[in-house]
């Protein structure tokens, strides 16, 4: 561990913190930093999952950088794809320099008299932990557990004989070539794994309580390969960008102010592919409506294509128990299986699990508010990424990126040491931080902080309006609070001072 003092901490070398980590360079070149990586490599959720498959369910064209074209032709692109630009992006830019892998920050105190983070960094090999203070404190390490995925309680499950695995925990040695599958489960994971391995399985059957909306795109975005054979690369990249955002943006508000058409349309979608004599109305057509969950994403229809080559099949029904040779669902059928995999969801984990403190008092994220959806409330020099639920990730992880740099702009120009969101004196509306009724949401919404009904402490999930507000809005509202480390003399002990503090 080479690091003990830096301006700003980041936690975690993905797709977050290394743009984080690029911004501060190109926007703050006087700040000194150091990114903390629990894995040995670059690329978080990308390094991570290794799964058959695997792949990006946003077009790359808006999970890419907005200071790194994407330049390979497919526009869903598979995960190892992904890892190498994320890589990439560290190289080039010296960034991986800063990266100090193999640790894991355990928890952190704000002390307000130095007005700096105190954190507690674990070498993970060795146990060792090191303190490392910070001005500012970043966590771009996502919202979710990278140790242990989702998986309920199926009963009997200790009576199956072949494996069962989670995806997020894939043997890399595992063979299912000619082998019966089962995939319990009926998200973005589940319509990945189940067109890739019907390639070589002998059967592979998805496994669903309830349908999820699933639409069909192209894996090559043909305007995007047209105008990056025409254009400069920047130029080409910056339209296809637009495009995609706009035209997301569009469906998302088509979505929400007629939900039954939209229903309608990726219902219709789907019984054009699998013709008139599948039972589309079961299997996929959900009882909620667009948007209340993420769409998963199925690049030329390959999911639809395995299921009318016959090598895919769709189950919705209700599993009764696990058995030596497969699952007896509710219904009296029972599947045979070789192999199951649970692709069963994510565990939320807000922070990367660590322990939050502000002058020795430890703070639940549960107890505070979303403060321009990058802040909490009470907590100083803090910053935390989190990327909208109905667009792509780093849209959202770009504009926080960039706000940081701005704020510590600002502090400097003003020549204050902290900034603290405060919840108004007369209080605000509780909302949820996620209007979302997925289940790694809806499992873990006792544990994330909340938001209010209206600025600057209510999500809006819009790209174009966060860009104006977190790119030239102001810096200063009534809800933020500067102010400067508290200065101890020989007349006055601690507890009587107070912070040099202006509401800007």
């Amino acid at each position: 561990m080479h690091t003990s003092h830096v301006d700003v901490l980041i936690i975690g070398a993905g797709i977050s913190g290394v743009g984080a980590a690029y911004h501060l360079q190109k926007h703050c070149p006087g700040k000194t930093y150091a990114i903390i990586e629990a894995r040995d490599a670059v690329g978080g959720t990308w390094d991570l999952f290794r799964y058959p498959g695997i792949r990006s369910d946003s077009d790359m064209y808006t999970f890419g950088f907005n200071f790194k074209p994407w330049t390979s032709a497919k526009a869903i692109s598979p995960g190892d794809e992904i890892r190498d630009y994320v890589t990439e992006a560290a190289s080039e830019n010296g960034i991986d320099k800063h990266i100090e892998f193999g640790h894991k920050v355990l928890d952190t105190n704000w002390c307000s008299k130095t007005a700096l983070w105190h954190s507690q960094v674990k070498d993970v090999k060795t146990d060792e932990v090191h303190a490392v203070t910070s001005k500012f404190f970043f966590s771009c390490g996502g919202y979710y557990n990278y140790d242990k995925g989702y998986t309920p309680e199926f009963p009997n499950q200790d009576a199956f004989t072949g494996p069962v695995i989670h995806p997020q925990h894939w043997p890399k040695d595992l063979d299912y070539a000619g082998k019966k599958v089962i995939v319990i489960g009926s998200g973005a994971t589940a319509v990945t794994l189940v067109p890739t391995m019907a390639e070589t399985a002998a059967s592979v059957t998805m496994l669903q309580r309830s349908p999820t909306y699933i639409a069909s795109r192209p894996a090559e975005d043909a305007l995007a390969n047209t105008l990056r054979a025409h254009l400069p690369q920047k130029l080409a990249y910056g339209i296809s960008r637009w495009k995609n955002i706009l035209m997301g943006m569009l469906f998302f508000k088509l979505a929400r102010k007629n939900p039954s058409k939209i229903k309608n349309m990726l219902v219709g979608e789907i019984r054009n592919q699998l013709g008139p004599d599948y039972d589309v109305k079961k299997h996929f057509s959900p009882s909620y409506n667009p948007w209340d969950q993420r769409i998963c994403l199925v690049p030329d229809a390959d999911m639809f294509k395995a299921i009318k080559k016959g090598t895919a099949t769709v189950v919705t029904d209700h599993i009764k128990a696990f058995t030596a040779t497969g699952i007896e669902l509710v219904s009296g059928e029972h599947l045979t299986a070789d192999i199951i995999v649970t692709a069963t969801g994510l565990n939320a984990e807000m922070f990367s699990g660590l322990k939050l403190f502000v002058d020795d008092v430890q703070v639940k994220p549960s107890d505070t508010f979303v403060y321009k959806g990058m802040m909490l409330s009470g907590m100083p020099n803090f910053a935390f990424t989190i990327g909208y639920t109905n667009a792509s990730w780093t849209l959202k992880s770009d504009l926080v990126g960039e706000y940081v740099c701005r704020l510590l702009n600002h502090m400097d120009a003003t020549g204050t040491d902290f900034c603290t969101p405060v919840v108004p004196a007369a209080g605000l509306t509780e909302e949820p931080m996620m209007d979302f009724t997925s289940g790694y949401v809806l499992r873990s919404k006792d544990q994330m902080p909340r938001q209010g009904d209206a600025r600057p402490w209510k999500l809006y999930q819009n790209y174009v309006l966060d860009k104006m507000t977190l790119g030239r809005g102001s810096l200063e509202d009534s809800s933020m609070t500067f102010a400067n480390a508290r200065v101890e003399d020989d007349d006055q002990s601690p507890t009587q001072q107070e912070p040099e503090a202006s509401a800007a």
